[in-house]
């Protein structure tokens, strides 16, 4: 496993990139390039439902480490990411109940890398995070994660609420945390469950937010008024864990 996110640049490796199946998390195209080959890699990325980019030469003269970007830029993930049928089978594999952790808009690397080594800790069996709009796989997030995300599936996908509708067909609950929720405590969170955290600041969106089944509080007696994204996760997590051993 790689601790680095790859950086590609120049079009012959760009798109030998994507041919090969390498997952690539962005792919940054000079705006208003038209060649063949940087339209090729356009079209590849598309096939992939890679996030595309279209920034002036100058922001890619920027990012670039070679100088020879040849017009576009890729980022491929650090790790290969799993599908949320790998995480399901796991959970069958071990005869337990799904508990899932997803995250909506998570863009702190340390945040991530943290809630993978919470989840894995408190015995989550994978963590669902949106294609745009959020962190990957980077190399922070393998380091913070503290060889956790050699262990816990990442799954991404392209639309979060989709992707809980269809899992509450089989038998998943969804819980948020948010402020106006329920006191946790007083939530039912046992079987199977998916635990949904917010973007840091704002959290958990509306429509997000509305697909979920139930909404949880965290206790607070301080003078701020929210807690980090990953402490917040670690804390629900856990009282998942505790009504589970109940």
């Amino acid at each position: 496993m790689r601790y680095e996110e790859l950086t590609i640049e120049g079009r012959n490796a760009v798109l030998e990139a994507f041919r090969s199946g390498r997952p690539v998390d962005r792919l940054f195209v000079q705006d208003g390039c038209k060649d063949g080959p940087v339209l090729t890699i356009v079209r590849e990325a598309k096939k992939q439902d890679t996030v595309i980019h279209f920034v002036p030469r100058l922001r890619l003269d920027q990012m670039s480490e070679t100088g020879k970007h040849q017009g576009v830029i890729a980022y491929a993930a650090a790790y290969e990411y799993a599908e949320v049928e790998d995480i399901l089978k796991a959970a069958e594999e071990k005869g337990e109940a799904p508990f899932l952790i997803l995250l909506d808009g998570i863009e702190d690397p340390h945040n991530l890398g943290a809630i993978i080594r919470t989840a894995n800790l408190a015995g989550a069996h994978g963590v669902i995070i949106p294609k745009h709009r959020a962190v990957g796989l980077t190399a922070t997030v393998a380091k913070t994660s503290a060889g956790a995300i050699n262990y816990t599936p990442v799954a991404k996908v392209t639309n979060l609420v989709q992707t809980m509708e269809d899992l509450k067909k089989r038998g998943l609950w969804f819980v948020c945390a948010d402020m106006n929720g329920d006191l946790m405590y007083r939530v039912n969170l046992k079987g199977p469950i998916g635990l949904v955290i917010g973007k840091e600041g704002s959290g958990v969106s509306r429509l997000v937010q509305e697909t979920c089944d139930m909404t949880a509080r965290i206790p607070m007696k301080g003078d701020i008024d929210s807690l980090n994204a990953s402490v917040a996760a670690g804390v629900l997590a856990y009282e998942i864990v505790r009504q589970r051993m109940g």
